[in-house]
């Protein structure tokens, strides 16, 4: 007897093969027949009344690391079809660490990560210190959706060289001693390797993360680990000195797939995805498996001058990331800083993310009557109707609010012609929701779904078919993910219930949920009538729906 038997379904099985009418049967945590299976017994049967059923999405660029630590359920991921995640990439992660250690690591996330510290000091279990005890902590504790975890190299730069791993260069034995350390998780269960050499990645005071200070024969020699274990896969927040040749030489000395991220459009330097990724598939022409991380949603961040994360990325900023408000204030105040700001603006560098588009940046909240009349105009619209410069505009708006006025900055991916390009090509991979990251500014989690609802709905640039296999086989062939991404007998039941005529993600909603009330952006699914992660009904349409089991299994085995 089946445990379920998911009747009456148009089945997207994730090969990209066309839809077909079937039943599904799951018994234990495992799919154990699909096709005509009408009169066969089960526990349970649901009537899935022709609604498209699919493999859970695979999402391979999360930030869960420190969340599933006092989130178990991975929220909003597994509400909107995610089944299985990857964590700790670009290096980031709180794994492994020493007790000394824990607030510097929780310090750093609150910067790159866009997370409320106190969240972070009230929430994160520290029940470990390194690596393989992590991923022997989470499968004692249990999850919801299933988890891979990267060896991260800004982590275990901490782990070995402290409060210098942002200061210096490492020295030989300190080389030797992360190698080791890679290794080791690599041997217990990582799925790879991963670093970040974006200039947008700064931790606690304004310091780049640690991977940044490494030079190349470190970054060299820890890659090479993956060369000596049985699986795995390097992944890079790359910026202006990484390039595709890099990321093809580091793919040539392991043998293993390497993906650099993010590849976003921007219309400062818009040749740039189209020249990377042809430079990707002329590697790959070659035998080396180069791939970027792209993703089909428009980048937007909401932010206040109290923690103005976008603006990070320019150089002039760089001296107020982590300031109080009263230091924020007095610089932006000051001629000479805002005459320093529009002169970036105007002469922009590659790797950036805001390049002061104010047609683009929109005044979402403000907290004065008198600026009501403005909520909802664009920075460029509002300066031009009072006859102002926008930069000056935007500066002394900010002031005025005592720096709590809420922008929403459109940044990258608004032409949908480039996205479109970038998301069908065949060196790039759908990624980049952040999960778990930038709380206070975005939550891209949906990304699945949007793709569906923008994508394959509306604009009908893919057939759902092809849109389920970019969300589901493609991430898990490549990653070496077992036993998931497609719906056949043997796999994993990792499924998703939805309704393609309605399909969709919400608008961002500000939740008070995280550890101390600590607020985040998060958003809801729609149109998704059930999601099953091993065999397990998670989210039945409406809430989540676990009562306190925790199917996700902790991913330690990879095909690669």
């Amino acid at each position: 007897m089946h445990d379920l038997l998911i009747t009456n379904a148009n089945v997207a099985d994730g090969t990209g093969s066309p839809l077909r009418h079937a039943d599904v049967a799951l018994k234990d945590s495992t799919i154990v027949a699909v096709g005509d299976l009408q009169g066969e017994a089960a526990t349970e049967t649901l009537d899935a009344d022709g609604l498209v059923l699919a493999p859970g999405f695979v999402d391979i660029h999360t930030h869960y690391d420190a969340q599933i630590t006092w989130d178990p359920l991975a929220t909003p991921s597994t509400s909107l079809g995610v089944t299985t995640v990857v964590a700790g990439n670009c290096g980031f992660g709180i794994a492994p660490c020493k007790p000394e250690y824990r607030d510097l690591l929780a310090r750093n996330l609150s910067i790159v990560e866009g997370m409320s510290i106190d969240a972070l000091r009230a929430g994160v279990r520290w029940d470990y210190e390194t690596f393989p005890e992590y991923l022997d902590m989470l499968e004692n504790q249990g999850i919801v959706p299933n988890m891979a975890v990267f060896a991260g190299h800004s982590v275990t730069r901490t782990y070995v060289m402290g409060e210098e791993a942002s200061l210096r260069a490492a020295n030989d034995d300190e080389i030797a001693a992360m190698r080791t350390m890679v290794k080791d998780a690599l041997k217990a269960g990582a799925v790879g390797f991963a670093t970040s050499y974006s200039h947008n990645h700064f931790g606690d005071d304004g310091l780049p993360m640690p991977s940044r200070v490494a030079e190349r024969a470190e970054t060299d020699a820890l890659v090479s680990a993956l060369a000596e274990a049985d699986h795995g896969v390097f992944q890079i927040a790359n910026g202006p000195d990484v390039g595709v040749a890099d990321m093809e030489a580091w793919a040539g000395m392991t043998g293993r797939p390497a993906f650099f991220s993010a590849l976003l459009h921007t219309s400062a330097f818009p040749d740039r995805p189209r020249n990377m990724l042809r430079e990707a598939v002329e590697a790959q022409q070659r035998g080396h498996q180069v791939y970027a991380q792209v993703t089909s949603q428009p980048f937007s961040m909401e932010f206040t001058l109290e923690n103005a994360y976008p603006l990070g990325s320019l150089d002039v900023w760089e001296p107020l990331l982590g300031a109080d408000r009263e230091q924020i204030s007095t610089t932006i105040g000051d001629t000479s800083f805002r005459d320093a700001f529009r002169a970036q603006l105007a002469d922009p560098k590659g790797g950036k993310i805001f390049y002061g588009d104010w047609s683009r940046v929109e005044i979402a909240g403000v907290t004065s009557p008198e600026h009501r009349a403005i909520e909802g105009d664009t920075i460029g619209t509002a300066a031009e109707k009072n006859g102002e410069d926008p930069t000056d505009f935007f500066f002394d708006l900010s002031l005025d609010e005592d720096l709590k006025t809420v922008f929403v900055a459109q940044m990258q991916n608004i032409d949908e012609e480039a996205v479109g390009e970038m998301i069908m090509h065949p060196a790039s991979v759908l990624a980049l929701s952040d999960a778990g990251a930038h709380l206070s500014f975005l939550c891209d989690a949906g990304y699945g779904l949007y793709l569906l609802s923008r994508w394959v709905r509306e604009k009908q640039s893919l057939s759902i078919e092809e849109a389920i296999r970019q969300l589901t086989s493609v991430q898990a062939d490549l990653y070496g993910i077992i036993g998931r991404g497609r719906i056949q007998e043997g796999n994993f039941a990792d499924l998703v219930l939805f309704d393609p005529a309605t399909v969709g993600i919400s608008k961002a909603r500000r939740a008070f949920d995280l550890p101390g009330n600590a607020s985040r952006l998060v958003r809801d699914p729609v149109g998704v009538h059930g999601v099953w992660i091993n065999g397990t009904r998670i989210w039945d349409g409406a809430e989540y729906c676990v009562n306190g089991i925790r199917p996700g299994h902790v991913l330690r085995e990879f095909a690669n």
